[in-house]
């Protein structure tokens, strides 16, 4: 038979709140719950992936996040408990896929918030570590090794992780996939001592004025980080509890009932009567007025104030009007013989007088010759009546 779906017995984990919460899902926990392969003695490896909310509800609570970067990977779920919630058990349900089964496996993770001794640390201190995505940083050994680091710089009594964020849950960017980039993580830790030297260094204004031209501060106890953690000491946040002074105002509340107004009176039913010819003379009259006298104004400058043909004429000398209208008529001559070519051809294009002779020369046709292949301008050989000019002979010729 299929089995599609098997529940886990419920597992109970007891964080502090304020300090950080790592809990692994480890995927060998739940290929039990999966067939096995199908060739007997294949060691099964399953893709498979999970997905977690809070009992009741589609998604987890604000303070807690979760990651599997791929369905071979382990999932984790991580975050800072809140005060608030202390005391009230926090039912996360947790659903593991098998991407080649398609079957469910479920159990649930009942999250037990206990107070934590001298919450909240007063110095706290969050690094930006550039070589690191958060499931590396979530790892015990690698943490452990952080906060080994950050204890002897620091000499602390208690120290604590608060808290670790994603770059790119603070607005960063995908690395490129090239050199094998990192995203970056943020982790935040607290103590119960004030911050170190070392520490301190960040606020120098040397230091402040390298990292306003993006060059690298000088940090005396960077090389105690630098063998595995490279820390961005721009991008440090040094927050003292002890010196901010709290802005929580305590809300009194009322004893919910509405002070006495008064017996209601509601609008009277009779509506007083309005005039609204002022409202039509402001909207209205007004407006036509003004365009009506906007209107004559532009009808005495175009048709008062005109020049004329007359006066034009009068300014202008008389060859450049010669020149004028003979040009008129040439074009008007012109569109004419366009469009009907059927017509005589007028006198301005035949020849009128002998070259030589200095004759009248009668027209070459008559009205009704054909002249729709006679060509504009004729030549001299095609001209009756014609004398040829006899051409100059050598003189051995004579």
């Amino acid at each position: 038979y299929t089995i599609l779906s098997r529940v886990h017995s419920d597992r109970n984990v007891y964080p502090s709140a304020g300090v950080l919460f790592v809990h692994v899902l480890e995927r060998e926990y739940f290929k039990g719950e999966f067939p096995p392969y199908p060739k007997p003695g294949e060691i099964s490896n399953d893709p498979i992936t999970f997905n977690t909310n809070l009992m009741g509800y589609p998604d987890r609570p604000g303070w807690l996040r979760y990651i599997q970067r791929t369905p071979y990977s382990d999932g984790v779920l991580y975050g800072s408990p809140t005060v608030e919630n202390v005391g009230k058990p926090t039912i996360i349900e947790i659903t593991a896929y098998n991407r080649r089964t398609f079957e469910t496996a479920r159990h649930n993770l009942i999250i037990n918030i206990m107070s934590a001794e001298d919450f909240p640390l007063p110095y706290q201190a969050e690094f930006f570590i550039r070589n690191m995505n958060v499931e590396e940083m979530l790892a015990s050994e690698v943490l452990g090794d952080f906060l080994g680091a950050v204890k002897n710089v620091w000499q602390p009594e208690r120290l604590n992780a608060i808290n670790i964020t994603s770059a790119l849950d603070r607005g960063g960017r995908v690395p490129l996939p090239i050199n094998d980039m990192k995203e970056g993580v943020y982790v935040m830790v607290g103590a119960d001592v004030p911050f170190s030297s070392c520490l301190r260094e960040v606020e120098n204004p040397q230091n402040q004025l390298r990292c306003s031209q993006e060059m690298e501060p000088v940090i005396t106890c960077d090389k105690k980080f630098r063998t595995q953690f490279h820390i961005d000491w721009c991008k440090i946040s040094l927050v003292d509890n002890t010196k901010q002074v709290s802005t929580f105002q305590e809300v009194i509340r009322g004893e919910g009932i509405l002070p006495n107004g008064g017996e209601y009176k509601p609008p009277s039913d009779t509506l007083k009567s309005r005039d609204y010819y002022s409202d039509f003379l402001i909207t209205l009259a007004v407006p036509s007025a003004i365009a009506l006298v906007l209107f004559l104004i532009l009808a005495y400058i175009m048709c008062c104030r005109r020049e004329g043909v007359e006066k034009r004429n009068m300014q202008t000398p008389d060859i450049q009007l010669v020149h004028h209208s003979a040009i008129q008529k040439s074009t008007k001559e012109l569109r004419d013989m366009s469009k009907n070519r059927e017509i005589a051809w007028p006198l301005s294009t035949l020849p009128v007088f002998h070259p030589v002779t200095g004759e009248i020369v009668p027209p070459l046709h008559t009205d009704s010759y054909d002249n729709t292949s006679m060509p504009l301008m004729q030549t001299q050989q095609n001209l009756p009546h014609q004398t040829q000019i006899p051409q100059q002979q050598s003189a051995g010729q004579y």
